[in-house]
């Protein structure tokens, strides 16, 4: 018989989810609580409780070619970096092409997932769903897979904030922003510079009086555009990620550190924290130096207190009259409708072997797919737990022993509580191709390079030397694709179209020479760059 798989979420997660399932002959049936694909990427007016929600002007802060999904490259004519419309189109043409749609229950709500009496024999889950008429039903399945990502429940710190109940004008979560128009010429604060406080508060200073950025301890901002053009998170590769892992976390911290400064000095700026570059999700934003060196925007320490329409920050300056106060201020996931004692979440911890499955059910049964907050794309994150939560599912991987997952997930949590600042939104970090890598090596689809360098030297070079894009795991292995080796040679080309939009006399580069060309000096200026600054160092 088809094993069924119940799949909760229809967003990005979700849509993979539902592909890796058909890819392995499983029977998928994803339940999707509203009325359409999407997920965190699907803008509405007015947010839905218990669900993601995106300001208007939303766009993803990692390039096409790096957030893919790994056989269906994105449109050469779409831009770098896409507005949330854009990535909802490429989400719409996956689920057109791959035939996803047709397995989705839309306006399903899923109520209750359990283990079934017969469990430690059957692996089976009992899951109980409602739909928009309040028609509730049971079903059985012999899999789970939960897709549901971290941005569903608002982190709002009330309790932190003295005096709050005294504000006269309005609060409230990043989520529930979406337009700047309404606070044109009034006085805002924005507490939080993550990746939504930084866009908020950039967008919101053009058309406010005064924009106040509220942040205790400060934030390394990251360009999405590299030096010479390049979408920044093609910069790095694998001969790069090597000497990533030679350098002490120190030096490494250093160069970094003072290759940001070389853009803009960030102690000038009032934006230097006390923790190192990879000590903390960094922050990515174009605009943001720009609007504080036009004063637009003012970085202030911690809030105080509140003293009516006024507010106090901790270096003792008051600004009143404060209009707004929009608390970018994270998220909590949990997981309401399934058993503590399948998986447990406190302060946003769950205990999960590689981010995916509970380590001590009696069958791996039951897989959380996104639960990451990766450096780097998301999408081929979900994408590969997927493959390799459905390869489990069938039996054709094994898990460790409980006791060894336990001890990788011991041994994670003190990787991560040595190198992150403490912070909520640091409980679930991994690093993009590490982590990729990890799980493809499990799933049998981690590119062998030295392999290649002797078969296929000129493909071994560009996975070496060439940015780590999602085609490099189709190369081998279960669901490798016929179309990964052509992918790799023109993602180049990709990245060139959308930016050739004027006619030039200038002679056109065969295919992307240009871009290559420059990607490679690039290369070879990092490595120059970091033979200077580590002679500096040392």
């Amino acid at each position: 018989m088809t094993r069924r798989v119940a799949i909760v979420g229809g967003g990005s997660s979700g849509l993979a989810c539902i592909k890796c399932c058909l890819d392995e002959g499983l029977e998928p049936i994803c339940y999707e609580s509203s009325n359409d694909i999407g997920g965190l990427w699907r803008f509405k007016e007015n947010p839905e409780p218990d669900r993601a929600s995106i300001y208007h002007s939303v766009i993803i802060n990692t390039s096409k070619e790096m957030m893919c999904f790994s056989d269906f490259p994105i449109p050469a004519e779409f831009p770098n970096f896409m507005h949330n419309s854009l990535i909802m189109d490429y989400f719409r043409m996956y689920a057109d092409h791959f035939q996803l749609t047709k397995h989705i229950r839309f306006n399903t709500k899923v109520l209750q997932i359990k283990q079934r009496s017969d469990f430690s024999r059957s692996g089976q889950w009992d899951v109980e769903t409602e739909n928009k008429d309040g028609k509730r039903e049971k079903h059985i399945f012999d899999a789970v897979m939960i897709s549901i990502g971290h941005h569903c429940q608002p982190n709002l710190p009330l309790h932190d904030f003295p005096g709050i109940e005294t504000f006269k004008g309005k609060y409230f979560h990043s989520r529930d922003y979406k337009t700047p128009e309404e606070w044109r010429n009034k006085k805002v604060v924005v507490i939080g510079i993550g990746n939504s406080g930084g866009d908020i508060a950039v967008e919101l200073s053009r058309v406010t009086k005064q924009l106040y950025l509220s942040t205790r301890r400060g934030a390394w901002i990251v360009n999405r555009v590299g030096i010479n053009g390049i979408p920044i998170d093609m910069l790095f590769n694998r001969a790069t990620r090597l000497i990533k892992s030679i350098l002490p976390f120190g030096v490494l911290c250093a160069l970094a550190e003072r290759q940001l400064d070389h853009r803009f000095n960030h102690a000038l700026y009032n934006l230097k924290p006390k923790h190192r570059f990879f000590s903390q999700h960094p922050t990515v934003n174009d605009e943001l130096p720009n609007r504080i060196l036009s004063g637009t925007v003012q970085v202030k320490p911690n809030i105080r207190r509140f003293l009516g329409s006024s507010v106090e920050f901790e270096d003792g300056s008051i600004v009143e009259d404060v209009d707004l106060v929009v608390f970018a201020t994270g998220y909590k996931f949990s997981y309401p409708f399934l058993d503590s004692r399948v998986v447990s979440v406190t302060e946003n911890k769950a205990s999960l072997y590689k981010y995916v499955f509970p380590p001590e059910l009696d069958h791996p049964t039951l897989a959380i797919i996104g639960l990451v907050q990766p450096l780097g794309a998301i999408m081929p994150i979900s994408e590969i737990q997927a493959r390799w939560a459905t390869q489990v599912f069938k039996g054709c991987i094994k898990l460790p022993p409980a006791a060894a997952m336990l001890r990788d997930i011991k041994c994670k949590q003190e990787a991560m509580a040595k190198r992150y600042v403490a912070s909520p939104r640091h409980t679930i970090q991994v690093d993009y191709v590490d982590y990729m890598d990890q799980i493809a090596e499990l799933v049998g689809v981690r590119p062998r390079i030295m392999r290649m360098l002797l078969t296929d030297p000129q493909l071994g070079l560009k996975v070496l030397l060439g940015p780590s894009t999602p085609y490099q795991y189709r190369l081998r292995g279960p669901g490798k694709w016929a179309g990964a080796r052509q992918a790799i040679f023109t993602q180049w080309e990709r990245v060139a179209k959308p930016l050739q939009t004027r006619l030039s006399d200038e002679p056109k580069p065969k295919k992307a020479s240009k871009l290559t060309d420059t990607y490679e000096n690039q290369t070879a200026l990092y490595h120059r760059i970091f033979q200077n600054e580590c002679n500096k160092l040392l």
